[in-house]
């Protein structure tokens, strides 16, 4: 039921997931369902497939997607409209700063300078953008696909 519900509404906010179609990327979608005994809402987690020929959508990217006005194939149901954040990189709304888990960047700095900086701590300003170690330890750019069986050789971009 879950299903037919995000393929009736024309926009969706998703999470990319690693996706094993060509030209396609893979989203989870939360909708929240409602309970006639209890009387309550309760989320669900759909899985959806949009068109995607170009890649741009890495895993964890935080995209808005589109209904299609037709079917691609079977699975494919929607579109990539534009990613709204990047994985790790999420700016808030409506003021536009960076946010690092509940708080902004800004006053995580301001704190350091009154207090000292951790030495151990995390410098956001000379942190390298996403995706400057594909090939050596990013490996969201391989195309993945699906473990089916279980063999003695280790199978790297198996989803």
């Amino acid at each position: 039921m879950a299903a037919l519900q995000v393929s009736k509404l024309a926009s969706v906010l998703a999470r990319c997931l690693p996706s094993d179609l060509k030209n396609a990327a893979k989203f989870k979608v939360k909708v929240m369902e409602f309970d006639t005994h209890l009387n309550m809402h309760f989320s669900k987690h759909v899985t959806v497939y949009a068109h995607d020929p170009s890649s741009v959508c890495k895993p964890g990217d935080v995209v808005m997607i589109d209904l299609l006005p037709k079917k691609l194939t079977k699975n494919i149901t929607h579109q990539v409209n534009k990613i709204v954040y990047t994985f790790g990189d999420i700016t808030d709304p409506i003021t536009g700063k960076k946010v690092v888990v509940g708080k902004y960047r800004d006053e995580i700095e301001a704190r350091n300078e009154l207090y000292g900086k951790n030495p151990s701590g995390f410098d956001y300003t000379r942190a390298p953008d996403r995706g400057w170690q594909v090939g050596k330890r990013d490996f969201s750019d391989k195309d993945t696909y699906k473990k089916y069986h279980m063999f003695e050789h280790d199978e790297p971009y198996a989803v």
